[in-house]
């Protein structure tokens, strides 16, 4: 008679997907991140918040900052400057792009590698290509969230959002 084979550790499931369509001059994304937070905190490693870049006509330095955040991705704190950037939106209103450096310099980034970033444009197709994937999924505000295909405009209104992204992220994480 074999021995029963000694069960296998069940392999990591990949984390779900949150990608939150937002804009760093935005306030409703500056308020939308308690809800993230929270989210990370209940979530941890089983979801994934992606920031996804839907910078508006209407506010002169959301595409600048956009691309500014993906810098401060590649030197491995887009989060935090993120975060940073929405706090002082008023201010990136005012002064545009040497806040942005600025503020890169504050988070301890490679602040003269941030300015020529913005200078040369290296990270403009992929803040391109967001918005066009945003438009063509019928983002017309932010923020968006996209989770388990299911888009949720909180450009509108915050109320109740974390709720039901948690509802969609809890069915998703029991296979549903």
């Amino acid at each position: 008679m074999n021995d029963p084979q000694p069960a296998r550790p069940a392999e990591p499931a990949e984390p779900i997907v949150l990608d939150v369509w937002c804009e760093l001059q935005c306030p409703d994304c500056r308020s939308s991140q308690t809800d993230l937070h929270a989210l990370r905190a209940r979530y941890g490693d089983a979801m994934e918040i992606r920031i996804r870049h839907f910078p508006l006509e209407k506010h002169k330095h959301a595409h600048a900052a956009a691309q500014a955040l993906e810098e401060a991705i590649v030197q491995g704190r887009g989060w935090p400057y993120a975060e940073a950037v929405l706090a002082r939106a008023e201010e990136l209103g005012a002064r545009g792009e040497v806040l942005l450096v600025e503020m890169a310099r504050e988070l301890g980034l490679d602040a003269e590698e941030m300015d020529t970033a913005l200078i040369d444009g290296r990270h403009i197709l992929i803040v391109d290509a967001d918005q066009a994937e945003g438009k063509a999924i019928g983002v017309s505000g932010t923020p968006t969230y996209v989770i388990g295909g299911e888009r949720l405009d909180g450009g509108k209104s915050q109320e109740g959002l974390r709720e039901r992204i948690e509802a969609i992220a809890d069915r998703l994480l029991a296979g549903g």
